[in-house]
């Protein structure tokens, strides 16, 4: 409730922050807009029904990841 998120952007905002470096509150709120962005695309457009079955769904779910992940803080290494 304090982070002002539904319990789906928090689940994902959560794992981004579970191994995070020190943020200002800026980049904490830029991690929050990414949880968000995230979720609304991956909802929106990719997890459909049995998307885990065809490899061509699940590369297109990793993609889509990776690249609302680009948007997180400098901090956010490729490794963490």
């Amino acid at each position: 409730m304090s982070e002002r998120l539904t319990e789906e952007q928090l689940a994902i905002f959560d794992l981004l922050m579970r191994p995070a470096p020190e943020l200002s509150e800026e980049e904490k709120s830029q991690v929050k807009r990414v949880a968000e962005e995230l979720l609304t695309v991956l909802k929106r457009e990719k997890l459909v029904l049995d998307w885990r079955k065809e490899q061509n769904t699940r590369a297109a779910v990793r993609v889509a990841v990776e690249e609302v992940l680009d948007r997180l803080p400098d901090k956010f290494t490729r490794p963490l």
